[in-house]
C-alpha cells in the first residue's frame, strides 16, 4: 500500500529518531533557558508519541500480513516466547 500524499509531509520513524537525538543533545547541553528547555522537551514528547504510534501501526501491519499470508496465529512482539 502506498502512503497517501497527505502522509508524505509527516516525518518517518527514522526522521523522528534523528530529531529526538537532537532534542536530547540540546537538553543535555545545558545552554537553553528554562522556557527554551520546556519548548524543546515538549517537542521531544510529541515526537516520542508519534514514534510510538508509527511503531504500533507497523506492528499491526506485520501481524496482518503474517496472518493473511500463512494463516499463522500472531503473538504480540513484547510477549516472552520461552527463550
Amino acid at each position: 500500500m502506498v502512503p497517501a500524499v497527505a502522509d508524505a509531509a509527516e516525518p518517518g520513524f527514522d526522521a523522528i529518531l534523528v530529531r529526538l537525538r537532537e532534542v536530547v543533545q540540546k537538553l543535555e547541553s545545558g545552554e537553553l533557558s528554562l522556557e527554551q528547555s520546556l519548548a524543546v522537551y515538549e517537542e521531544g514528547v510529541q515526537l516520542a508519541r508519534k514514534g510510538q504510534q508509527l511503531l504500533a501501526s507497523a506492528e499491526k501491519r506485520v501481524e496482518i500480513l503474517v496472518s493473511a499470508a500463512s494463516g499463522v496465529e500472531t503473538v504480540p512482539f513484547d510477549e516472552p516466547n520461552g527463550t
